[in-house]
């Protein structure tokens, strides 16, 4: 009996009560981490419209300084409604004037959600109207109002309007580090 083994009899797979409780735990962690992660994608495409507009105004601000001046800030509501409509590749054109001197290397065309960049420029430069603006409609892409109080907004708010104007931004995501 000296080569013999002993066979236990192999139990494969496993019981249904163990199954169901490995799908209940993954479920449970499905539902907690899947808003969290919608959430965040939001929040990623917030940010990048946040940067391209503080990028493409400041180089617009630039532009500006250099060429007319500035106009003053301060007032405590902004109206959209002024100026006429750029294209990006209009405001690039202007912001690219030659291949040795720029103010920057492109000018988006549409923000993190998809929706198109509202660009205006007055050139009057009329008293108490910005000459320059930008504009987001946000995750529903389109603009609520033209009149916007200044200052921030609900940050999980998405469909909210971003709005920059003359070194500024008027609509903002609270928390937000938002610097001319």
């Amino acid at each position: 009996m000296a080569g013999r083994r002993h066979h236990r009899p192999i139990h494969g797979g496993f019981t249904l009560v163990e199954l169901l409780i490995v799908v209940a735990i993954i479920g449970i962690i499905a539902a907690i981490l899947i808003p969290n992660l919608l959430d965040s994608l939001q929040k990623a495409k917030q940010k990048r419209t946040v940067a391209d507009i503080r990028d493409v105004g400041m180089a617009w601000f630039s532009w500006l300084t250099d060429q007319v001046g500035a106009a003053a800030a301060g007032a405590q509501t902004f109206n959209f409604d002024f100026g006429s409509t750029l294209s990006a590749e209009q405001l690039m054109s202007t912001l690219f004037p030659s291949s040795t001197f720029f103010y920057i290397q492109t000018v988006p065309e549409l923000d993190g959600w998809g929706g198109l960049y509202e660009y205006r420029l007055d050139v009057s430069a009329l008293q108490g109207y910005p000459v320059m603006g930008i504009r987001s409609g946000g995750r529903d892409k389109t603009t609520s109002t033209d009149t916007y109080p200044v200052g921030p907004f609900v940050a999980t708010d998405y469909d909210q309007d971003l709005v920059w104007a003359d070194g500024y931004f008027i609509n903002y995501p609270a928390g937000s580090r938002i610097v001319p």
